[in-house]
This record gives C-alpha cells, sequence and structure tokens, in this order.
C-alpha cells in the first residue's frame, strides 16, 4: 500500500514553487497526496524565517500533528530549518530535519529514516554550513489555479542589516534560460494561463553556481527570452530591488506582449537615515525616479511595496517621513511588516528598541493608507476596460480573477469563464 503524505508552507512565493515541487517529486516515487487537515503517514512542513511568528506557527503545526496522528513521521525544511536545526530537532514529534542541500533530496531521506530511528530516539538532522549550498534547484507551483510561481533565482549577496536569508539561502544564483523556458513550456502544456516569477533577488539572475562569482546572463536578457516564447499568456515580475529595476526592464514591459504592467518594489523606509541602518541600497530619490519612470511609461501599472515598521531607532518623525513619503508617492498598495528581531543579524544589536505596540500602531497606520491607496488605483481606473483572468475555483457562487494591473474583481460564477482571460471594464 503506498505511503501518503502531506505538505504545508510558510512563507513567501518562492516556498510554495518549491514545495509544489517536493510533492510532484514524492508523487513520482510512489506516495498519495493528502490535504494538510487529513490523516497522512508524513507530513512536511517548509518553513520561513522571516520574521517570529513563521517560527511559532511552525512549531504550533507540529503539535496539532502530534494531537491528531502521533505516529507520522514529521520533516521540517526550509529557512527556519537552515537557520535553527537543532532548535527545530529539539521540538516533540519531529523526526528529520532538512537543510537548504537536503531540501530536495526528500524522498531519498524518506527511504532511510524511520519514526524514532534517529540516534538520541529524536529528529535527524541533514544540514550544512550555508557557505557549501552551491547548485540550483528548479521548480514551480502546479495546481488548480491558473497562475503559478516559477523559480528563477535563488539566494542573496546582499547584506540587509535586519534579514537572515542569506543565512537561510545562501550565495546568489540562478537557473539557465533554457531551463526557465524548459519549465514555460511544461507549466503552458498543463494549461497555465500566468506565470508569476520569483527569486530572492529577482532582479539578480544570471549569476552562476559558483557563489556568484561569474554573471552568465542578465534579467533583462531572460524576461526578452520569455516574452518571445509562445504558449504563456501572462508573465508577471513579483518583487524587484529598486535599485535592479532599470529602465530598459520598466521600458521593455512597458511594449511587452506577455509582462503585465505590474511591479512589487520594496522600499522598506521612507526615511534616509533608516534606509541607512537597514544597509538598503538605494536612498528615497532613486525610488521616486523608477516610480515616476514606470508612471511615464504606464500611467494605468500598479505598483506595490514593501515597507518595515519599527525598525531599531525609528523615531516618531522617521516614521513620520515614511507615511508622508508613501502618501505623496504613486504606488498602489503595501505589504507592511512588523519589525522583528532575528539572531545573527547586525539590526538585533541595535538600539533603541522600538517597543511593540508602537510597532503594531505604526503598522496599522499603514495598512490603512494602503486600503486609500488601493481604493484610489482602482477608482482611477474606473471604466477602464482590462483582460481579467479569472480563476478556477469559484468561491460562494461568485468566481474572482485579477486584471492585468492587479486588479481583484468578482462576479457570479460561469463555467465557461474558468482559467480563460476576459474583456472586463473595472
Amino acid at each position: 500500500m503506498s505511503k501518503t503524505v502531506a505538505f504545508h508552507t510558510l512563507g513567501c512565493k518562492l516556498n510554495f514553487s518549491e514545495t509544489s515541487s517536493l510533492s510532484r517529486s514524492l508523487e513520482a516515487d510512489g506516495f498519495v497526496k493528502k490535504d494538510f487537515e487529513e490523516l497522512a503517514d508524513v507530513y512536511v512542513i517548509n518553513t520561513c524565517s522571516v520574521t517570529d511568528n513563521a517560527d511559532k506557527e511552525c512549531r504550533m503545526l507540529v503539535r496539532r500533528i502530534q494531537r491528531r496522528a502521533p505516529e507520522s513521521f514529521v520533516v521540517i525544511t526550509g529557512c527556519y530549518a537552515q537557520l535553527k536545526p537543532q532548535e527545530i530537532a529539539n521540538i516533540e514529534g519531529v523526526d528529520l530535519v532538512l537543510g537548504a542541500a537536503e531540501k530536495f533530496n526528500l524522498a531519498h531521506h524518506l527511504k532511510e529514516i524511520t519514526k524514532g530511528a534517529a540516534d538520541n530516539g529524536g529528529a535527524k538532522i541533514c544540514s550544512c554550513d550555508i557557505e557549501d549550498v552551491a547548485g540550483f534547484n528548479s521548480s514551480y507551483s502546479l495546481s488548480d489555479r491558473t497562475r503559478a510561481f516559477l523559480k528563477v533565482q535563488d539566494g542573496c549577496d546582499y547584506n540587509c542589516s535586519f534579514c537572515t536569508i542569506p543565512l537561510a539561502r545562501g550565495h546568489s544564483r540562478s537557473d539557465s534560460i533554457e531551463g526557465v523556458l524548459a519549465n514555460m513550456k511544461e507549466l503552458a502544456a498543463a494549461g497555465t494561463k500566468e506565470i508569476v516569477l520569483t527569486g530572492i533577488n529577482l532582479g539578480d539572475f544570471g549569476k552562476g553556481n559558483d557563489g556568484g562569482k561569474t554573471r552568465d546572463t542578465s534579467f533583462y536578457e531572460l524576461i526578452q527570452a520569455m516574452d518571445a516564447q509562445e504558449g504563456i499568456d501572462r508573465i508577471r515580475i513579483s518583487s524587484i530591488e529598486p535599485n535592479l529595476l532599470t529602465n530598459e526592464i520598466i521600458e521593455f514591459v512597458a511594449g511587452s506582449r506577455k509582462f503585465m504592467p505590474h511591479f512589487h518594489v520594496p522600499l522598506q523606509s521612507g526615511s534616509e537615515t533608516i534606509l541607512g541602518l537597514m544597509r538598503r541600497r538605494y536612498r528615497k530619490e532613486l525610488y521616486e525616479e523608477r516610480v515616476a519612470t514606470i508612471k511615464k511609461f504606464m500611467p494605468h501599472c500598479c505598483i506595490g511595496v514593501d515597507v518595515i515598521v519599527g525598525f531599531p531607532g525609528e523615531t516618531d518623525e522617521h516614521f513620520k517621513e515614511t507615511f508622508d513619503f508613501l502618501h505623496n508617492l504613486d504606488v498602489s498598495y503595501f505589504h507592511v511588516f512588523t519589525y522583528s528581531e532575528r539572531e545573527n543579524t547586525l539590526a538585533a544589536t541595535m538600539k533603541p528598541v522600538v517597543p511593540i505596540h508602537i510597532r503594531n500602531e505604526r503598522n496599522k497606520a499603514l495598512r490603512n493608507l494602503s486600503y486609500q491607496k488601493m481604493s484610489y488605483f482602482t477608482e482611477q481606473q474606473r471604466g477602464a476596460s482590462h483582460k481579467v483572468l479569472f480563476e478556477i475555483a469559484p468561491k460562494g457562487g461568485m468566481m474572482e480573477g485579477f486584471t492585468d494591473n492587479y486588479i481583484k474583481v468578482q462576479t457570479p460564477y460561469r463555467e465557461e469563464w474558468m482559467n480563460s482571460i476576459v474583456d472586463w471594464v473595472v
């Protein structure tokens, strides 16, 4: 009888693409996939460690599995597993901890170990120093969604003072353009209409698998090649650093057949002082220039922003700078993150620490501003015709979709519109 396996993903789009690929590899090896809420022989949790909440959620999920299925085999992988393998191994119920280098060897490890078989009767750790992690593992999500997350880059050579990602993912490295196009063909054959390009530092695409010492190609060359490939109708760029978002990339997207008028550009702070403490590689002026260039070529373009509140040393005045900067900027929505201390980062040693209640107040203020921004952006598009890709899964008799410039629309369910691109007046 085939073993059953269930997956749960914490964190970013990149994690979702990797979980999907891991799931397909186990199914090809004879495992039967189950929903995470169902009973399964093996549970795999692919973790994030960007915030403290992600760590806590991992521990909560393990406890839930212990209550529901104490005899099941529990595997933890992902960023948290690379950063704190021993901490995870000490969680009751965990059987196997796979670091960054071993994640894609999951099927092999499941054949080699049984529950409680580690030397201490607890969890087995398979990990290595992050400096030794090399090579690129291609992955993409493929489910009942119309949209697929396609991983084209991994790792990061930046050293922002708040971030553990380089410690969890290693050096910047990329797929080849040929590898990306091959994955595009597979996704097209599966009926996918839209691809979302994902990576840890997407604009850094092109670095080889030698710790970033060589650069074989560039992100600009990648999007040119993808635009020329038949089979996929729509492509989105998930997130790209402002210093890597060049004018030629913006102009190319503006004239592209496939790339959507939608950028997500991390800002993190609107205060020059805080940007410096964060060790970001740009200043406000450059960010403003990027937004202005996007709007010059694509006035209808949707622009998303990442911003962190409560960074050490962020005063009321610094926060006001961020709020005012975003208020006056022609952007569409924010992803707001409340700063949380991460071990082994420079920011964790910085003073003064912003009290939690003030961090939360600032988060709420920016989320309210984000809502206003998205409402205003949507209203600006009122009456304009856009193409909408409708999701396969209906919700309560309604179906949802996104315009090319990322406005969500709803309409009563129509079967013929599922996974179809429809002309729509906003």
